[in-house]
């Protein structure tokens, strides 16, 4: 148990719970500043009923209605999910549009990184090789090819920071022609295209897999790399894709295939190794936030300091994504209301109707996301969870929405549709083009991308202590008393840049913490 005084956090003057903060909960009997004393023994992110609950009556954090007592709950007592009814999900109609007009906020200028300037006009913030594939069958022969393009091929070119494989498990056995296959195909088509991968498009094939290179990356979807690309291939843009087929004759025997992708390897390399950073303004910042293993003290610490942060950066002029369709549709009447345009509260509502449907198809519903680990850190729902979600999106105006799988094309902040799966969203969030990731965990996650920084946020001190040499920021201080929102918010704004310019290393990156892409495949296997 802490030695600390007892500590509890309230979101809202009309909350009719709170939730214990010290490390190690509190016994029965600790009396809490206020004068009440705990029925019961709470452990440390879960509430405490403030008052009498009635059977029936309304439990209310973030003011708002988190669920219902299946029995009565006097002051003082625990409350967790087993004596809570969820509330029925907000219908999709009658919802407040563009109703929230917040003050013009000040330009925040002045603020620069050392950026990958690409043909396209995007920014890197890191120069990677990226070996994309059309299908699961090729990823041991890659895997191996890449490990030796690391050891024998990537210490002569000093200027590429890593080289990747694209791995996934899509690509043949499936509906190619299902209408949802759309987007399995543009998000691994477009995370290909990912800022921090250069322009660079290398592909490697088996042959006879349904999703052929030419159907990922048809003719016009590939930009223009530069003009000597064109001129060494003679030919137009659409004719500079690089495949390596695993099933070309020319192969003969497993080596012949690992050494025709280190050959064509090397001509990326070279091209990449030519490359240096450059000083560009924060505006060309592309950052995609997301929570995992999240807690009760997610709403408390680590998301508000990232929603300030993502304020910061909306006034700097970048481009802020938040996603997990499950882990904000409780909370879909704060977005309607803060879409900039009513097009915008649309989409939202479009998004949600679209993950509704998708969830019925499978016979389950919302309430399938809260995790046991979620709930062992005192969140009783995804009611719960989803307003403790929302708050890493900030104050801004919603400006946008990103349909899974397609890239942003507008800057400010904006919705970037997922599941909630850390992976499958880290994931679609590439795809828009992130090239900086922010992740907040209250349980602990080594969560990581091959082909994008993560910075990694602890909403607890007690997290970010144990887990010292994986937390790059311990939001945990805020519950402490010892920073304010503010303070983290600003804090992790520098890092940002910071990391962005490559002067500072992320935990996930110097371990290479980096797991495998899962793409979203809405689509009926065969």
């Amino acid at each position: 148990m802490s030695t600390r005084a007892p500590l509890s956090i309230t979101m809202h003057p009309a909350d009719n719970v709170a939730i214990v903060a010290n490390d190690g909960g509190l016994p029965a009997g600790a009396v809490l500043p206020g004068g009440l004393v705990l029925l019961d023994r709470v452990p440390q992110a879960h509430k405490v009923a403030l008052a009498d609950i009635p059977e029936g009556g309304a439990v209310r954090r973030y003011n708002v209605v988190i669920g219902y007592a299946l029995r009565p709950i006097p002051a003082g007592s625990w409350v967790h999910e087993r004596l809570l009814r969820m509330p029925d999900a907000r219908a999709l109609d009658g919802l407040p549009v563009a109703t929230v007009r917040p003050a013009p906020q000040e330009p925040l200028a002045g603020y620069t990184f050392e950026g990958y300037r690409n043909a396209d006009g995007s920014v890197g913030t890191r120069n990677i090789l990226a070996i994309t594939q059309t299908v699961q069958c090729v990823a041991g022969v890659t895997a191996f090819a890449v490990q030796r393009i690391k050891a024998e091929l990537l210490p002569r070119y000093p200027h590429v920071d890593d080289v990747v494989a694209l791995e996934h498990g899509y690509g043949c056995g499936v509906a190619i022609d299902a209408p949802d296959a759309v987007v399995p195909i543009r998000t691994l088509r477009n995370i290909s295209l990912n800022p921090n991968f250069g322009g660079e498009l290398m592909v490697v094939s088996l042959g006879c897999e349904k999703l052929q290179p030419e159907r990922l990356l048809p003719p016009g979807s590939i930009p223009l790399v530069d003009e000597r690309n064109v001129a060494d291939v003679g030919a137009s843009a659409d004719s500079v894709l690089d495949v390596v087929c695993l099933q070309d004759e020319a192969h003969v025997g497993f080596m012949s295939m690992v050494e025709s992708i280190m050959r064509q390897a090397e001509e990326h390399l070279e091209r990449l190794n030519a490359r240096r950073r450059e000083t560009v303004p924060a505006s060309e910042l592309v950052v995609g936030v997301q929570c995992g293993g999240s807690d009760a003290f997610s709403g408390v610490t680590a998301n508000p300091a990232v929603g300030l942060c993502a304020d910061l950066l909306v006034r700097a002029g970048a481009t802020v994504m938040f996603s997990e369709v499950t882990e904000v549709r409780d909370g879909i009447d704060q977005l309607t209301a803060r879409a900039a345009t009513p097009e915008v509260a649309q989409a939202l509502v479009d998004q949600m109707a679209w993950y509704d449907a998708y969830l019925a198809r499978g016979r389950v519903d919302r309430s399938a996301n809260t995790t046991p680990g979620n709930k062992k850190g005192g969140l009783s729902n995804i009611v719960e969870k989803a307003m403790g979600s929302i708050v890493k999106s900030g104050s801004a105006p919603i400006s946008g929405v990103v349909a899974p799988g397609e890239r942003a094309a507008r800057k400010g902040l904006l919705y970037a549709a997922t599941p909630a799966s850390d992976f499958i969203c880290g994931t679609l969030q590439l795809a828009a083009g992130m090239n900086l990731h922010v992740f907040t965990t209250g349980r602990g996650t080594p969560y990581g991308l091959a082909a994008c920084p993560v910075i990694k946020v602890a909403t607890r001190s007690d997290l970010a202590r144990r887990w010292h040499d994986l937390m790059d920021v311990n939001a945990g201080r805020i519950a402490d008393g010892e920073a304010s929102i503010e303070d983290v918010g600003w804090e992790l704004f520098h890092l940002m840049l910071d990391v962005a310019s490559g002067r500072r290393k992320t935990w996930a990156e110097q371990w290479k913490l980096h797991n495998q892409l899962v793409l979203f495949n809405p689509a009926p296997v065969t």
